[in-house]
């Protein structure tokens, strides 16, 4: 199938018209603002109207690659962060190793002691020890 020519220039012309049209609004609105700054007379000369980039989908391309640059910078630092995550959990890994065979000696100890303890106050732990 063929391309109708005049959805063609129409598709062209949209584009064409909304550019303009931006334009416009955007002359518009320097205008407006020039003669709202010539009407309240003492009008700083340092006060300029900012530059518009050129095209301006160029300043969004910019902000685009400022975020781009942003999310990778974000992305290795979760990437460090999870390296640093992974050593300290080896390195809880390895603590719990060691507290294991303390935890069950402690527990063997407090057996002890409390056998030692029920030993010694059967055979009568209170009495006085024989003085020399």
């Amino acid at each position: 199938m063929g391309s109708d020519p005049e959805t063609e220039g129409r598709d062209t012309g949209g584009s064409a018209r909304v550019g303009r049209s931006i334009d416009e609004f955007v002359n518009q609105l320097r205008g407006f603002t020039e003669r709202a700054m010539s009407m309240a007379g003492s009008v700083p000369s340092r006060l300029s109207l900012p530059a518009l980039p050129s095209p301006p989908g160029a300043m969004s391309a910019a902000q685009l690659r400022a975020i781009a640059q942003t999310v990778s910078a974000q992305r290795t630092s979760i990437a460090a962060i999870s390296a640093q995550l992974e050593a300290f959990d080896q390195q809880l890994a390895v603590f719990e190793r060691i507290l294991e065979p303390l935890v069950e000696w402690s527990g063997s100890w407090a057996h002890l002691e409390k056998a030692v303890g029920d030993f010694v106050r059967r055979d009568g732990g209170s009495e006085a020890l024989p003085k020399d």
